[in-house]
């Protein structure tokens, strides 16, 4: 069975092709707030990189994620920390 962190690594590279891609569960860090379950892989940080970012504002940025990980979100997932770069602003 694929974690939803893999599914969220998967979707997000064929996608957007990233520069970085980190996918953080941190939902060990939650217990016992609303969404949280006690197997985990609900609370996500992610660090994405990409040049598919450049020109749109960080809202655009999040909403380019969100509707890529629509399915992961309504299935489990609830909630994610984002950062969305370009490859010149990760320096």
């Amino acid at each position: 069975m694929t974690s939803y962190a893999d599914r969220i690594r998967r979707k997000l590279t064929d996608a957007l092709a990233p520069s970085r891609l980190d996918v953080v569960d941190e939902s060990h860090r939650h217990a016992g707030h609303s969404g949280a379950r006690p197997e985990g892989e609900t609370h996500f940080n992610v660090t994405v990189v990409s040049a598919a970012f450049e020109g749109r504002s960080r809202v655009e940025r999040q909403r380019m994620v969100y509707a890529l990980l629509a399915d992961e979100l309504a299935e489990r997932v609830h909630a994610l920390a984002l950062t969305t770069r370009t490859p010149q602003e990760a320096g």
